[in-house]
C-alpha cells in the first residue's frame, strides 16, 4: 500500500517509533509460523483521569494517519537487523519490507466521544505480526490526545461557556509533538484556540496572540516610529501622527512610563484594528492602564478600536475589577462607549482552582490563557491505556493475573451506550460481537463490575458506540472535521447528568457486561484455576 501523500503521514509517528519488544514479538511469531494468525487487540484505559468520571476518545484523526501510511522503509528495515541478533533470518527482513495495514480493521469511538472504563477506544483487527507492531504507536497516538482533550473539557465546564479560554502553553510542552498534540486537542476539547501556530496550518485550530513583556520593555520612549501617521478608520482624511495623539490624551491621565507608551504606539500602528495593551510590565495603575488609555482614546478619534487588554501578573480577578470600573468611568467622561466593554484577558499558571476563581459570577474577565496546566495535565500526566489482546484465530484470549484490576476481557466485543428517555445517559453495556444488539424498551439482563448477581435495565435509546472507520488501508467513511469533532463534545457533555459531570466526587458512571460475556469470562477463570 502506498503511503499516504500527507505531509502529517509520517509525522503523526513512524514505524519505529516503538518498544523494541514489538520488533523481537515479531520475529518470535514469524519463526513460530504465526505471522498470519487472524488476532484482534483493544485499546481502553481502566481509570477515568483527574479522578472525574468520563474521558474524551481523541487522536483517531493521528491513528489513521498513521496507519494509511504505515511501511517499513529501507533504512528503517536496516536499523531493525542492526538491533536483533545476528543471525536472524534475512527472509525476515524481507517479510517486513511487504508489510503495510492493507488487511487491518479498526473500530473506534468517534473523535471527541465520551469514554469509559473498559470501553475500547479502539478495535484493531488484522494478521497478528502487524496488529502486534501497531501496539505502542497507537497507545502514544490516543493516550496523551485523549488525557489532554478530556483535561481542556475539565477547564471549559470550570470556566462555563462565556469565557474565551486560549491554550498558550507550547513554550511548556514536552516537546515539539507534545506542543503540537496538545494544541489539537485541548481545542477539540472546548479550548476556543491556540497561540501555537503550527497547529493552526496543519491542523486548522483558530490561532491567537498580540505582545510580550520583552516589547514593551524594548522601548525606551526615545524613539521614533519611521511613520508615525495614521489615516483614519474610514480611509478618510489626512493622517494623524498616533504618537502625538496619544501624549495628547495621556495628559488627561498621568504621565506614566515613556517606554511602554511608545511600544503601544509602536504596536497600535502595526494593528491598528487589532490594538491589545500589555498592562503589567511596569505597573498596571501608574502606568500599563494610563498608557493603553492614551494610545486608545487616540485610535478611537480615527475610528479605530481597540480590541483587548492583558494581564499576567498579580490578582488578576481584582485587578480586572479595577480595570473595568477605569474603562467604564472613561467611556463616560470622553463618551466612547465601546471602551466600557473591551475585554479584558488574562495568563498566568492558572489551574482549576485559579480558573474557578476567575470565572465565578461577577468576574471581569473575559478571556482565559492557559498554558502550563493545559499541556502538561499537572493533576496525572498519563491516562494510561493498554493494548490487549482479546482473540486469536477466533478464539477469545484472556489475561488471567493476580491483580483483578489488569485482568483482561475476552473475546471480540460490541458496545453499546443506554440512554433514559430524556435523553440521559444510563451506563456502557460490553458485549460478545456475535450477540443481537439491546433494544429500546426492551429489558436487559447486565452484570455491574463486581456484582454477584445480574440486574435489568429498560432502555429507551441505544446507541452503538464502535464505528468501522479503517478496512483494507482505506477509510470506510470520511472523518469529521476537528470543528466538528469540537462540536461532538459539547453535545456529548450536555448528555451526563450532573452527578457524573461534576469534577470533585462525581458518581462513577457504569460500564456493565452482557450475561454472555460474564458466562465467558466466569468459564476461562474456572479453566485457568487448579
Amino acid at each position: 500500500m502506498a503511503a499516504e501523500q500527507d505531509p502529517e503521514g509520517r509525522a503523526a509517528a513512524r514505524p519505529l517509533l516503538t518498544d523494541l519488544y514489538q520488533a523481537t514479538m515479531a520475529l518470535g511469531y514469524w519463526r513460530a509460523g504465526r505471522a498470519r494468525d487472524a488476532a484482534e487487540f483493544e485499546l481502553f484505559f481502566r481509570r477515568c483521569p483527574f479522578g472525574g468520571a468520563f474521558a474524551l476518545a481523541a487522536g483517531l484523526r493521528d491513528c489513521v494517519r498513521f496507519l494509511r501510511a504505515f511501511r517499513l522503509r529501507d533504512a528503517d528495515v536496516q536499523f531493525l537487523a542492526s538491533v536483533l541478533p545476528p543471525d536472524t533470518d534475512p527472509a525476515f527482513f524481507e517479510h517486513l519490507r511487504a508489510l503495510d495495514c492493507s488487511e487491518v480493521t479498526v473500530r473506534a469511538l468517534p473523535e471527541g466521544s465520551l469514554a469509559f472504563p473498559g470501553v475500547p477506544l479502539l478495535q484493531v483487527s488484522g494478521p497478528l505480526l502487524v496488529v502486534q507492531l501497531l501496539e505502542t504507536p497507537l497507545l502514544c497516538l490516543v493516550s496523551y490526545a485523549s488525557l489532554v482533550a478530556t483535561n481542556a473539557a475539565r477547564l471549559r465546564l470550570i470556566a462555563g461557556p462565556e469565557k474565551r479560554l486560549l491554550e498558550m502553553g507550547l513554550r511548556r510542552a514536552q516537546g515539539p509533538d507534545g506542543g503540537l498534540t496538545a494544541s489539537t486537542y485541548s481545542y477539540l476539547g472546548g479550548f476556543d484556540g491556540s497561540s501555537n501556530v503550527l497547529a493552526g496550518q496543519l491542523r486548522g485550530v483558530p490561532v491567537a496572540g498580540t505582545l510580550a513583556h520583552s516589547f514593551v520593555t524594548s522601548f525606551s520612549g526615545s524613539e521614533v516610529p519611521p511613520d508615525p501617521m495614521l489615516v483614519p478608520a474610514a480611509g478618510e482624511g489626512p493622517g494623524v501622527d498616533l504618537a502625538a495623539k496619544a501624549q495628547v490624551w495621556l495628559e488627561h491621565v498621568c504621565e506614566p512610563h515613556p517606554g511602554e507608551r511608545a511600544a503601544f504606539v509602536a504596536y497600535a500602528l502595526a494593528f491598528p484594528r487589532a490594538f491589545q495593551g500589555l498592562l503589567d510590565s511596569y505597573s498596571v495603575r501608574r502606568s500599563g492602564l494610563p498608557n493603553f488609555l492614551a494610545v486608545a482614546l487616540a485610535l478611537g478619534e480615527l475610528g479605530y478600536r481597540a480590541v483587548g487588554v492583558r494581564l499576567d501578573s498579580g490578582d488578576l480577578l481584582q485587578q480586572a475589577q479595577e480595570i473595568r470600573k477605569v474603562f467604564r468611568a472613561a467611556a463616560a467622561q470622553f463618551q466612547v462607549p465601546w471602551l466600557a466593554s473591551v475585554p479584558i484577558a488574562v495568563s498566568n499558571n492558572i489551574d482549576e482552582e485559579a480558573l474557578a476563581r476567575l470565572a465565578q459570577e461577577g468576574s471581569e474577565v473575559n478571556v482565559i490563557g492557559i498554558g502550563t496546566t493545559a499541556v502538561t495535565c499537572p493533576q496525572q500526566p498519563s491516562l494510561g491505556c493498554v493494548y490487549k489482546l482479546v482473540a486469536v484465530g477466533g478464539q477469545p484470549r484472556m489475561k488471567l493475573t493476580e491483580d483483578p484490576e489488569k485482568q483482561t476481557l475476552p473475546g471480540s466485543k460490541a458496545a453499546f451506550r443506554l440512554l433514559g428517555s430524556d435523553g440521559s445517559l444510563l451506563m456502557d453495556v460490553l458485549q460478545l460481537a456475535e450477540e443481537p444488539a439491546p433494544q429500546a424498551g426492551q429489558e436487559l439482563r447486565v452484570w455491574p463490575p463486581g456484582a454477584q448477581e445480574p440486574c435489568t435495565v429498560r432502555p429507551a435509546q441505544v446507541e452503538p458506540l464502535l464505528r468501522l472507520c479503517f478496512q483494507q488501508g482505506q477509510l470506510c467513511e470520511p472523518l469529521p472535521s476537528l470543528a466538528e469533532s469540537r462540536a461532538l463534545v459539547q453535545l456529548s457533555l450536555s448528555q451526563l447528568s450532573p452527578e457524573h459531570r461534576r469534577l470533585q466526587s462525581p458518581a462513577q458512571y457504569q460500564v456493565v457486561l452482557s450475561e454472555r460475556l460474564q458466562a465467558l469470562v466466569n468459564s476461562l477463570h474456572a479453566r485457568a484455576s487448579p
